[in-house]
């Protein structure tokens, strides 16, 4: 599966709103404390993207959630396997591992849905 280890938050949204089919329409450049901002076109309007920010990650994080599993629902809960426990079990599902997966934090909700996301464009990577 396709690794984002190494990605920066910043990195992740980009290529997830790219994935996504976003258009990028205006970058703020940042400083030496961030990287600075971004603002995509969508289907449904302006807007900036942040998958995993408490304050505005619901909407977000909801949708290229829900993207990944309409692309192939195994495929993501595989990969969410992944990120959160580790591994992708073989068989029955463990009771700890299921828990693990829905109490999965933002950011690895999406870098579930990249792995996803990535797969169904042709590269699954290793």
């Amino acid at each position: 599966m396709t690794q984002v280890k190494g990605m920066t938050d910043q990195q992740l949204n980009r290529a997830l709103a790219e994935l996504m089919g976003w258009k990028l329409v205006y970058r703020i450049d940042g400083n030496e404390t961030n990287e600075g901002t971004e603002y995509w076109e969508t289907d449904k309007g302006f807007r900036q993207v942040d998958f995993w920010e408490p304050t505005t990650c619901q909407s977000d994080s909801s949708e290229v959630q829900a993207k990944a599993i309409e692309v192939d629902a195994q495929w993501y809960l595989n990969a969410i396997s992944q990120v959160v426990n580790g591994y992708i079990p073989e068989g029955t599902w463990e009771d700890d591992a299921i828990i693990a997966m829905i109490n999965a934090s933002p950011r690895q909700k999406a870098e579930a849905a990249y792995i996803t996301l990535r797969k169904d464009v042709g590269n699954s990577g290793t």
